[in-house]
C-alpha cells in the first residue's frame, strides 16, 4: 500500500529513496540498537526490524539491484529464511498520506481561525492567544514530522471524518458473528455507560479555556447506544447481574420454550420495562445459565445477623476462634478512617491485622493479600476492595460492620459480592452487624440461601462431600523485583565499562552466552535486558577505540550467500 515499503529480489531501487521512505513511515535509523521500529545501514546491506515482527529483515544490494532478502534472528544473527519479496509496514499505528495530511492541516488551520474569532468576539483574549500558539506549534510539527504531542486530538481531521461521526474502534474489525464476553458485567456496563460523558466533560473544559479545538471532542469513546449497535452475541458474566443484563436477556412471549433459561425474582431483575414473560409467582424468565455448583462441592456461606451493640468485642472473639484454627478473617467497614482506626485497635489487642483501601498502592494491596494467605496477617480490614475477584481459600469469616446502612456499599449486590469472599472455605461464615434488617440485607440473605439450597441438593443427589480449596500462593510482585535486579545489572555494566578492553571483550561474550540461554529458556525479558547491556558495551568500545581490531574469537564467521557475485 501507499503507507508501506514493498521490495522484491531482482528489482532496481535507489537505496537512498528506500531510506527516505522508511523514515516517512516513522522508522528510525540506529546503527547500534536494532530494536523494533529501527533500521541500520552497513555498506550495501540494509537491516530493518519491523515493528510488528520479532525478526530482522536483511536486504542486500548489488549496486542498485536488490540481490537478496533474508530473515535474521535479532539475538543470534542466524539466517532463518530467504524471501523473494517483503512488505514493510509503518512503525506506528497511524500513518497518513501526504495528500491527506495537507488537507487535514488546511482544515485545522481553518477551524483555528474560526475558534480564535469566536474567542475574540467574547473578549477572551487569553484563550485566543493560548489556542493560536498551541495549535500553530502543532501544525508546524505535523507538517514537518507527521506527528505532534496530542496528535489524537486532531484525529477527526487526519482520518477525514465528519464532525460528530462515530470514531472507529476495535469492535469495527471483528466479524459479524463474533462473541463478546463481559466479565463482572455489573461493574463493567455502568463504566461503559459513563465513558462518553466523562470524556466529554473533560474535553469541554479544555475547549472552553483554549487548550484544544472543538474537533478534539470527536476523539472520544463510543456512546452506549453505539457500543450496543456493534455487539451481536454477548455473554454477561456476574454473580450479581444488574438491571441492564436482565432487561436485554429476558425471554419474550414469542419464545416461551427457549431452552437455556432460568427464573429470577422480580425485585432482582428491576427491569427497565414491564415484564412480558413472568411466571405469575414474582419471577421472570431470562436467557442464561446459573453456575452455582462448584467442582469442590463448596456451599455458599451461612449468614448470621448480630446487633451492633458490643460488635467489636464479639468481632475480637470471632477472630480469636478463627486464628486458633489457622484461618483468616476479612472485615468490611464504611469509610477509610473507620478501617484504619479498627486496624489500629485490633493491632493494639495483639491481632495481626492490616487495612486495605484505595489509598494503598496497587502492588502493596497484592502483597497485603498474599501476606494474609501466608499468615503474616490474620485479619484484613477493608471497604470496597474486598469484593470481586478475590480468591482467598484461607478466609473462613467475613464480618460486615454497619450492614444496615443502606447505600452503594451496602446494596444487595455489594453484600452478595462481599459474602462470596467466604465461599472458598468449607466452614465459610458471614456475620452482619446491624440493628435492623434492611431490604438489601433481606435480598442478599435470600439469594445466598437460595443458591445454598441448590448446592446442597446437588451434593446430596450426587454424593459430593465439600472439600476446601488448595491454591498455590503466587507472588506476582516478583516481576517488579526482577526489574529492580535489572537496574542493578545495568549499574554493574556501567562499572564494567571501566574494565581493560580485553576483559571487556570477554564480558561481552559471556553476556551473549547468557542472552542466548535466556532466550532458549523463553525468558525473553531477561534476554532483552542482556541484549541491551551487550549493545551498550559494544557502543563503548566503538566510541573509545573505533580502529581497534576485534580478536578473532569474537568474530562469527559469515555464511556465504548462495549465488553471490562477490
Amino acid at each position: 500500500g501507499q503507507n508501506s515499503v514493498s521490495l522484491r529480489v531482482g528489482e532496481v531501487y535507489k537505496r537512498d529513496k528506500i531510506l527516505r521512505r522508511l523514515t516517512d513511515i516513522y522508522y528510525e535509523r540506529n546503527d547500534y540498537d536494532l530494536s523494533a521500529g529501527k533500521f541500520r545501514v552497513r555498506g550495501d546491506t540494509l537491516e530493518v526490524h519491523p515493528s510488528s515482527q520479532e525478526i530482522v529483515v536483511r536486504i542486500s544490494f548489488w549496486g542498485d539491484e536488490l540481490e537478496r532478502i533474508t530473515e535474521v534472528d535479532p539475538l543470534t544473527g542466524e539466517v532463518l529464511a530467504d524471501r523473494e519479496s517483503v512488505e514493510i509496514y509503518p512503525a506506528r499505528y497511524f500513518v497518513t498520506s501526504r495528500a491527506k495530511l495537507d488537507a487535514a492541516l488546511h482544515d485545522i488551520a481553518a477551524e483555528l481561525e474560526e475558534q480564535v474569532a469566536l474567542f475574540e468576539q467574547q473578549d477572551k483574549l487569553l484563550e485566543a492567544q493560548r489556542l493560536r500558539q498551541r495549535t500553530q506549534y502543532d501544525l508546524e510539527m505535523l507538517s514537518e514530522t507527521g506527528s505532534c504531542a496530542g496528535v489524537e486530538n486532531y484525529s477527526r481531521h487526519l482520518s477525514r471524518r465528519e464532525a460528530g461521526s462515530t470514531p472507529w474502534t476495535l469492535l469495527d474489525y471483528f466479524p459479524d458473528d463474533f462473541v463478546c464476553f463481559v466479565d463482572e458485567s455489573h461493574m463493567t456496563i455502568p463504566q461503559v455507560r459513563g465513558m462518553y460523558n466523562g470524556d466529554r466533560a473533560r474535553k469541554e473544559v479544555l475547549v472552553e479555556f483554549g487548550f484544544r479545538l472543538p474537533s478534539a471532542m470527536d476523539n472520544r469513546p463510543l456512546m452506549f447506544h453505539e457500543y450496543e449497535e456493534r455487539l451481536g452475541q454477548v455473554l454477561y458474566v456476574s454473580a450479581t447481574p444488574g438491571p441492564y443484563e436482565y432487561t436485554v436477556s429476558r425471554v419474550t412471549d414469542a419464545e416461551p420454550e427457549a431452552a437455556s433459561v432460568f427464573s429470577v425474582p422480580d425485585w432482582e431483575r428491576r427491569l427497565e420495562a414491564p415484564s412480558t414473560n413472568g411466571a405469575g409467582d414474582g419471577t421472570v424468565r431470562v436467557h442464561g445459565a446459573e453456575q452455582l455448583i462448584r467442582p469442590t462441592g463448596l456451599l455458599d456461606p451461612e449468614i448470621e445477623v448480630k446487633p451492633t451493640r458490643g460488635q467489636i468485642d464479639d468481632l475480637m472473639e470471632q477472630i480469636a476462634q478463627r486464628t486458633a484454627r489457622g484461618e483468616r478473617v476479612l472485615v468490611t467497614t464504611l469509610t477509610k478512617r473507620m478501617a484504619e482506626d479498627l486496624a489500629d485497635f485490633l493491632r493494639e489487642a495483639n491481632v495481626k491485622v492490616h487495612y486495605l483501601h484505595s489509598e494503598v498502592d496497587t502492588l502493596e494491596r497484592v502483597e497485603i493479600l498474599r501476606d494474609l494467605r501466608l499468615g503474616v496477617y490474620d485479619v484484613v480490614v477493608g471497604i470496597n476492595l474486598l469484593r470481586e475477584g478475590l480468591d482467598l481459600p484461607e478466609v473462613s469469616l467475613v464480618a460486615i460492620l454497619d450492614a444496615d446502612k443502606e447505600g452503594y456499599l451496602r446494596s444487595n449486590s455489594s453484600l452478595i459480592q462481599t459474602i462470596g469472599r467466604a465461599a472458598r472455605h468449607v466452614d465459610g461464615h458471614v456475620i452482619m452487624y446491624a440493628d435492623q434488617l434492611t431490604v438489601s440485607m433481606r435480598r442478599a440473605i435470600d439469594e445466598t440461601y437460595r443458591r445454598r439450597a441448590k448446592q446442597q441438593a446437588y451434593n446430596e443427589a450426587h454424593g459430593v462431600t465439600p472439600i476446601g480449596i488448595r491454591k498455590a500462593i503466587r507472588d506476582i510482585t516478583e516481576r517488579v523485583r526482577a526489574v529492580a535486579r535489572a537496574h542493578e545489572e545495568e549499574a554493574h555494566v556501567t562499572r564494567a565499562a571501566d574494565l581493560p578492553k580485553d576483559e571487556l571483550y570477554r564480558l561481552i561474550k559471556d553476556l551473549e552466552t547468557q542472552m542466548k540461554e535466556a532466550a532458549r529458556a523463553l525468558e525473553f525479558e531477561r534476554a532483552a535486558l542482556l541484549r541491551d547491556q551487550v549493545i551498550e558495551l559494544r557502543r563503548t568500545l566503538a566510541v573509545e577505540e573505533p580502529d581497534r581490531v576485534v580478536p578473532r574469537e569474537f568474530i562469527r564467521p559469515a555464511k556465504k550467500a548462495a549465488g553471490s557475485r562477490r
